[in-house]
């Protein structure tokens, strides 16, 4: 049983970092899950003895929901920090839900084309500028990407080390 946890917990590791890179899946709360899972039924302590604590589980609970958070607005950040106005930050966000439909693609582009679209047509800019602000958007989703990659990666890092 013991050997069926921990390959459940480091699966549930595995495919956070593939729902870090993959929209669609929610990556660091499934690999916070891995770690639930060795919580709740494992019996494994890291190389110091150390069990798996209440503490470190809630820490790392708040991080994965920070990090969940924030890729929703970084792009829209990221959009008004090279240039985009607030219509530039609100297509950003509104083409990344649309783009939900079709991932990935579709999130990069709806967030690419959104801010464009916001600038080009709300806040009336030239399409250079509004290009700028897109490309802003562009940078922003991989920022957030990058944050759930790092965060799910660390994370199964732990539930290697607390597994066996």
């Amino acid at each position: 049983m013991e050997t069926f946890i921990a390959i459940l917990a480091i699966v549930l590791g595995v495919v956070g970092i593939i729902g870090s890179i993959a929209p669609g899946l929610p990556g660091p709360p499934l690999s916070w899950l891995g770690m639930l899972v060795l919580y709740i039924w494992g019996t494994g302590a890291n190389g110091a003895g150390e069990p798996l604590s209440t503490t470190f589980l809630l820490v790392w609970l708040g991080i994965v929901i920070v990090v969940s958070v924030l890729d929703y607005f970084v792009p829209a950040y990221f959009t008004k920090l090279t240039g985009g106005s607030k219509w530039g930050s609100r297509g950003a966000i509104v083409g990344l839900f649309i783009g939900l439909v079709f991932p990935p693609v579709g999130m990069i582009l709806g967030s690419l084309l959104g801010a464009f679209a916001g600038e080009l047509l709300f806040a009336q800019k030239d399409t250079t500028t509004s290009l700028k602000s897109a490309f802003g958007a562009f940078l922003g989703f991989m920022f957030g990407t990058g944050l759930k990659l790092i965060c799910s990666a660390v994370m199964l890092f732990y539930v290697i080390i607390y597994a066996f």
